[in-house]
């Protein structure tokens, strides 16, 4: 049956399709609608089934706060060019403001949705994902309750999204806090805050390291009283690059490895465990002070070298942060 230009337009409105696939859908569905929409959500699912393995690696990141309850989300796609599309940035505020809304916990509870067309959330989705040929996935969905809360999106370029929390009303100053989540991607709020996971692998980490250092020290050391440069045996490569520009002979080169060899043992036997330790525990405290927001250094003051818990005493001795949120698609 021939379709006309106005059903066309009627259901691209309804769907946001294309024009192309518009028409397939309603031509195969004999003009339709409901069944023609049913096609364009089967299409968006066969895509999503078929791209289940794509990287979502873009997409749209919105934040809002309203009446005491703010969230952030990321709706994922493959590409920057449908990241970037009005149709896709308008689905992504659709669904948080639908989240707002209903004051949805969480993301699966976000899924579950019905958006002002009567869509649900996750159909939505997969009708887009029909549309524009990419997988695309809902996700890094945080929410706030409370008063006092300040939101923002990262240099209004949707890909990476902050909200903070004061004690009391502070709308400047939560402004540059939320600025200063976003700049210096803090773990926690507090020392005391931090997942013990973390703190766990931040220290074992931390051990790895100071081990590898204090026999580097011993090797070199080594090296040295042999009359050889340690910076131009560092590496087998770097012996093989050096032999080739006559910076060492063949003889050298042995000598070099025997004495790296032997030196790395004597230097692991003669490790001392709580010196690890303490240079161990040092490393992790400078990790909780670069990580923890209230230990930071504060970015947005006046060129002093304040933290932001003491930047925060200036403004007002009273003034706290309650908490805060971040979430990214930026690679970090």
């Amino acid at each position: 049956m021939a379709i006309s230009i106005d059903d066309i337009k009627k259901l691209r409105a309804m769907t946001g399709a294309g024009l192309a696939d518009v028409k397939k859908a309603l031509t195969e569905a004999e003009g339709d609608f409901d069944k023609a929409k049913e096609l364009l959500r089967e299409r968006g699912l066969a895509i999503a089934a078929k791209r289940s393995d794509r990287e979502t690696s873009n997409g749209c990141v919105l934040v809002k706060a309203v009446d005491g309850f703010a969230a952030t989300i990321a709706l994922k796609c493959e590409t920057d060019f449908v990241a970037n599309g009005a149709d896709f940035i308008a689905l992504t505020q659709n669904i948080l403001d639908a989240a707002i809304a209903a004051k949805a916990k969480d993301i699966e509870a976000v899924k579950e949705l019905t958006l002002a067309d009567g869509q649900k959330v996750q159909d939505a989705v997969t009708q887009r994902s029909g549309i524009t040929g990419e997988k695309m996935e809902l996700d890094g969905y945080n929410v706030l309750e409370g008063e006092n809360i300040e939101v923002y999106d990262h240099m209004g370029k949707h890909t990476l999204c902050t909200m903070i929390q004061l004690n009391k009303a502070a709308a400047e100053i939560g402004h540059k806090l939320a600025m200063q989540v976003a700049a210096m991607k803090p773990v926690a709020l507090t020392a005391e805050n931090v997942d013990k996971e973390i703190l766990d692998e931040e220290y074992k980490t931390a051990v790895e390291k100071s081990k590898l250092e204090q026999v580097q020290k011993y090797v070199d050391n080594k090296l040295k009283k042999a009359g050889i440069n340690p910076n131009l045996v560092d590496s087998e490569d770097h012996i093989e690059s050096n032999m080739a520009k006559g910076w060492l002979t063949q003889e050298q080169a042995d000598e070099a490895r025997k004495l790296i060899e032997t030196a790395k043992a004597e230097g692991e036997a003669q490790l001392k465990m709580p010196m690890i330790e303490g240079i161990a525990k040092g490393r992790v405290q400078k990790f909780l002070k670069e990580n923890c927001l209230v230990d930071q250094e504060f970015q947005f003051g006046d060129g002093d070298k304040a933290t932001v818990s003491q930047w925060l005493a200036q403004q007002d001795k009273e003034l706290k942060i309650v908490d805060f949120k971040r979430f990214t698609l930026v690679a970090e």
